[in-house]
């Protein structure tokens, strides 16, 4: 598959360098509003510096685009992309809003193309385990999720913190177990969600004061149709070496799994049976690394050539987009919001069926 990436932004390298790591990926090249970014990661990761988008999007050999721009530049380039021609596959999350979210996905049919949309992180070793052994009945009926988001204080590690405190820790990483729960459980039926602004005065790692724009703590309760109740937490002000951490917690009649972390496949799993203590289990298949930038894009390429169901889709992504609105709807309302998006939830990896 013949793979272009546009926008050169910071985590354009990992993808740059995953990509390279799987021999039917192809990257053919890069475009980014900043011209002389582009021509860096060429000189770097080989292939053309185009242009412009235009030019990258004429280019015939092109058959996939990954998206990779900032997150408000995403809808418009993913249309873009379409309308050309082009198969998409995005960085999330997919649109901003409900309504573009869901006129991307039904472009892409109208076109007979294919569109999917991080995160895959529900792809990796240990995450594929968790949700085997809940598949399994190894935990029994599961009633009760609970999801941690502690992401600590963007500035003290981004050089650019801005447009994460404009959209806030639900859009930005509150997509990772969000994006796992549904693949697991399926489409998500209404929420109830909380919001506050802790720390509202930042200063970036240059000493440069600012205020944030979204809150930066949330707490949201999602309801599934079989009765299942999530309960997320997000902030962007809690470090993740809180002993909560970033993990999730699968509660069923019969005992309880944890997964350590939503983000890297090579996370602990540890089961216990009710009111005994966790105990750890062996992964489906030994994990080499944290996250793979390109399994999503490996699966989302051999499915179309494949003529396949992928594992990644722009309906899923939807779904996610249309929880983040109604969580910001409700944190501002204090009302329930019903949910009405729906996708076919993905199947397991092969190794992990």
């Amino acid at each position: 598959m013949n793979i272009a990436i546009v926008g050169c932004g910071n985590i354009a390298g990992p993808y740059s360098k995953d990509i390279k790591q799987h021999p039917s990926l192809k990257l053919l090249g890069f475009s980014d509003i900043d011209t002389a970014r582009a021509q860096a990661f060429a000189s770097e990761h080989g292939g053309k510096a185009y242009e412009s988008l235009e030019a990258l999007l004429a280019d015939g050999d092109v058959e996939l685009v990954v998206n990779l721009t900032i997150f408000g530049a995403h809808y418009e380039v993913i249309k873009i992309a379409l309308e050309a021609g082009k198969h998409v596959y995005s960085e999330k999350p997919l649109a901003l809003v409900s309504s573009d979210a869901n006129e991307l996905v039904e472009l892409a049919a109208a076109k007979g193309l294919k569109l999917a949309g991080a995160p895959i992180t529900f792809l990796g070793e240990a995450q594929q385990t968790a949700m085997k052994l809940v598949r399994e009945g190894k935990i029994g009926d599961v009633r009760v999720v609970y999801a941690e988001v502690n992401h600590g204080r963007i500035e003290s590690w981004h050089p650019n913190p801005a447009p994460f405190y404009a959209v806030g820790p639900m859009l930005d990483v509150g997509v990772y177990p969000l994006a796992l729960i549904t693949a697991l459980f399926g489409p998500a039926s209404r929420l109830t969600a909380f919001a506050k602004t802790l720390k509202p005065n930042r200063v970036t790692k240059d000493g440069v004061p600012f205020t944030i724009e979204a809150p930066d703590f949330y707490v949201v309760n999602i309801e599934f149709p079989n009765g299942l109740l999530v309960r997320l937490t997000a902030d962007f002000y809690v470090s993740n070496k809180t002993r909560q951490g970033e993990g999730i917690e699968f509660h069923g009649d019969i005992g309880s799994l944890h997964l350590h972390s939503w983000f890297s496949a090579t996370s602990g799993v540890d089961y216990a049976k009710f009111g005994e203590d966790y105990q750890p289990v062996a992964l489906a298949r030994e994990a080499t690394v944290g996250i793979d930038w390109a399994r999503g894009l490996q699966d989302f390429s051999d499915a179309i050539k494949e003529n396949r169901a992928s594992r990644v889709t722009g309906a899923h992504a939807a779904h996610v987009v249309e929880i983040l609105e109604a969580t910001n709807e409700s944190a501002k309302t204090g009302k329930t919001i019903e949910l009405h998006s729906r996708f076919v939830p993905p199947e397991a990896m092969d190794w992990a069926q």
